[in-house]
């Protein structure tokens, strides 16, 4: 994709506020040094143009800045957590309140073998097999803007089976290898666990095999979520009353479709641009089925299944399972729909800062370079709030609910004449209120 240069005053406000943020996020890093290459690494995310690597941003001719940086990033033994847990609890204080944490994946193609993690695998974002690193990024997102705070590399088995490969790459005793989804979902429970945020409901895709596993690790923690499930997913129903017999079960797809008459319509603005859209949704009441390898057996969650037609389209296109049933469908909607929020920001501001860029071999090197990427992001995006909030006949507020963020083209990312209504933090699941049918206005 096209690489965004910032236009030098831009640069200038963004450098600015890198040098506020460096004392908020980075003060875990126990040297002064530290921090200021910190702040060298930071403003060669933003300003560099091409490829982000460490000797693009340590300019043609500066060996001595070159080798400063490889140190910092690859072998400096700095904690990259305290970082992303600051960025996290910063940006819920003062930017757009976060309706959600939204797993957006990332994958890295490679030619070479000896990047960290990467392998030959099936990628079902590619739908192919590639040569490839496999990531998550754990996003705050609102409508209005998306901001990356959590990564998870995946391992694939050779890394943490072979020593000799482990210790060339620095890979933790701790580190296991897993799937992208199981990765992703021990991330949002350490989150939720130890960061001191208040928790969002979790908006991920899962593929069939995983999904009661999934369900299980977030229900155990009482995380609320809203899953993207495939419409091929057997789903059980029925069975909760007298004279319903019962379970059964159907394919997510067969049983949403059987619903089609009680569908509601919600008109929406698809994140980025101007004009409307209208979807159409149901829901029905199911049950998840525990995980196979439980040793012992739970009584079955009380979950909500909801379907969704695109315009024109005679047959569902999109299912969500999810264990928040207080809520309208079109709110549930709208939460599920912060996935096109999270990928217009990666497009437009997450790559563009180089966040695929990293050439080392190393996993400390890995963690350290897209932890300052997502810190650059966040400058980028503040930054660009803050110019707009004090450009003259400006009326917004400069932060909570109400206020724009804007993109690195200096235009509100979430444009258009209409908003959704806005969403409201989610309570528990009331299993009796799983199938009631709201009008969306």
């Amino acid at each position: 994709m096209a690489r965004v240069v910032l236009p030098e005053e831009s640069a200038k406000e963004v450098s600015e506020l890198i040098d506020i943020l460096i004392p908020l996020f980075f003060e875990s890093l126990p040297r002064r040094d530290q921090r200021n290459w910190a702040r060298v690494y930071l403003n060669g995310l933003v300003r560099t143009t091409g490829k982000k690597t460490i000797r693009n941003i340590a300019g043609t001719g500066a060996s001595s800045v070159e080798q400063s940086l490889q140190q910092f990033i690859s072998k400096s033994p700095w904690d990259w957590t305290p970082v992303r847990r600051s960025l996290a609890q910063h940006l819920e204080r003062t930017a757009q309140r976060p309706l959600a944490w939204v797993v957006q994946p990332m994958v890295i193609e490679k030619a070479g073998d000896r990047s960290v993690g990467v392998g030959r695998q099936f990628v079902p974002q590619l739908g192919r097999t590639a040569n490839c690193q496999q990531a998550s990024g754990i996003w705050l997102a609102s409508s209005e803007a998306g901001f990356p705070v959590e990564w998870t590399l995946t391992l694939p088995g050779p890394w943490t089976s072979e020593l000799l490969r482990r210790r060339r790459a620095g890979i933790p005793d701790t580190a296991r290898s897993l799937t992208p989804a199981q990765d992703a979902v021990h991330a949002v429970q350490r989150m939720a666990a130890g960061w001191q945020l208040q928790r969002r409901p979790v908006v991920m895709e899962v593929g069939n095999a995983e999904l009661p596993q999934c369900i299980e690790a977030l229900s155990l923690q009482d995380i609320p979520f809203v899953l993207k499930v495939d419409g091929s997913v057997p789903v059980s129903f029925g069975g909760a009353g007298r004279h319903k017999p019962g379970p059964h079960t159907a394919p997510a797809r067969e049983l949403i479709d059987s619903l089609r008459s009680q569908r509601r319509v919600v008109e929406w603005t698809r994140h980025g641009r101007a004009e409307g859209a209208v979807t159409l949704l149901t829901s029905a009441a199911i049950l998840a089925a525990p995980a196979e390898d439980r040793p012992v057996p739970a009584p079955p969650t009380p979950l909500l299944l909801v379907g969704a037609w695109t315009e024109a389209a005679l047959l569902p296109s999109e299912f969500w399972i999810t264990n928040i049933g207080d809520r309208p469908l079109a709110q549930l909607f709208l939460l599920a729909k912060l996935t096109d929020r999270v990928a217009l920001d990666y497009a437009e501001v997450c790559e563009p800062v180089g966040i695929r860029d990293f050439e080392g071999r190393s996993f400390r090197g890995w963690h350290h370079h897209v932890t300052l990427a997502s810190v650059a992001h966040a400058a980028m995006l503040l930054g660009a709030r803050a110019h707009r909030t004090s450009s003259p006949g400006h009326t917004g507020s400069t932060g909570g609910p109400g206020s724009t963020a804007v993109g690195p083209a200096g235009r509100p990312p979430y444009a258009g004449p209409h908003r959704p209504a806005p969403l409201l933090p989610p309570r528990p699941f009331v299993p009796g209120q799983a199938g009631r049918r709201e009008y969306i206005r």
